[in-house]
């Protein structure tokens, strides 16, 4: 076990030894207006160039804490797919990046869900990218929060520990981890 601090927020970051699967649920980072007239169509509305770099350095800052998705998993929306992109530049190892319906604004947990413990088994760490008020709903399922949600800021991470296949209330809150928090 190695402990990992970021100003006054300590977290744990576990091995997988013994555990099947860490998922990180991230929200997309600072993306241009929903109202901006220069993109009608909100599926290719993308991050601002300050979203980027400001995310570019929540990933720094969490790699540096074992931070290391093997696949991410993404919502096809513009603002979604250049997150887990940043992601994938800013950790060792190049992890694929897989976009799925099923992370689109209203996502479909349990399709997710079944599609993942089908296809990912075989990694210790998955890192999905989504949309707000999903990820919140998502994070609360898993842990067993009931229909509750959790606040997750632009840019923002969990960490979720299974022990057995990813299910809903299966989970334990590892850590949430803000841009803020990070002192990003």
């Amino acid at each position: 076990m190695e402990r990992a601090v970021a100003r006054n927020l300590t977290f744990t970051t576990y091995q997988t030894w013994g555990f099947s699967m860490l998922l990180y649920i991230v929200r997309h980072a600072w993306a241009t207006h929903p109202d901006d007239p220069g993109y009608p169509d909100d599926r290719q509305r993308p991050l601002t160039k300050e979203g980027r770099k400001r995310f570019a350095k929540v990933v720094e800052k969490l790699a540096q804490r074992a931070f290391r998705p093997q696949v991410i998993v993404t919502s096809p929306l513009l603002r979604c797919v250049q997150t887990a992109e940043l992601i994938a530049a800013g950790i060792p190892g190049k992890p694929e990046i897989i976009q799925r319906s099923e992370l689109e604004p209203g996502s479909n947990l349990e399709e997710l869900l079944q599609w993942m413990n089908l296809e990912l088994v075989k990694y210790d760490e998955v890192a999905w990218v989504g949309h707000n008020p999903d990820v919140g709903h998502s994070t609360a399922a898993l842990v067993g929060a009931g229909e509750e949600a959790l606040d997750f800021s632009k840019g923002a991470v969990a960490a979720i520990r299974f022990e057995d296949p990813p299910a809903k209330g299966a989970g334990v809150l590892h850590w949430l981890a803000t841009a803020k928090i990070l002192g990003c």
